[in-house]
């Protein structure tokens, strides 16, 4: 198992367990996003940061993306990085 501390929030991703990896990635990022960490209108972390910072493959990162971009929490911006989405009340 990693963990980390990213933001003084901890952060543990199980390389072993029942759960796939880019399923615990796309929940750590969410947490990040509802948490506010992660501002609306502010990028992602790059995938490149993502892999390094929570040791998983480019692939796992793309899906965890793709699960958060399928429930509107980010969205691509061609040629600029992928973003969160301003959530209105």
């Amino acid at each position: 198992m990693l963990c980390l501390a990213t933001h003084d929030l901890p952060v543990s991703i199980d390389h072993e367990g029942d759960v796939p990896v880019y399923i615990q990635l796309a929940d750590i990022l969410r947490s990040r996003i509802e948490s506010g960490e992660l501002a609306p209108r502010r990028p992602v972390p790059s995938k490149r940061t993502l892999m390094q910072d929570y040791g998983v493959a480019g692939g796992t990162v793309d899906k965890a993306i793709a699960i958060l971009r399928q429930e509107g929490l980010v969205r691509t911006v061609i040629g600029r990085g992928i973003y969160v989405v301003e959530r209105r009340p």
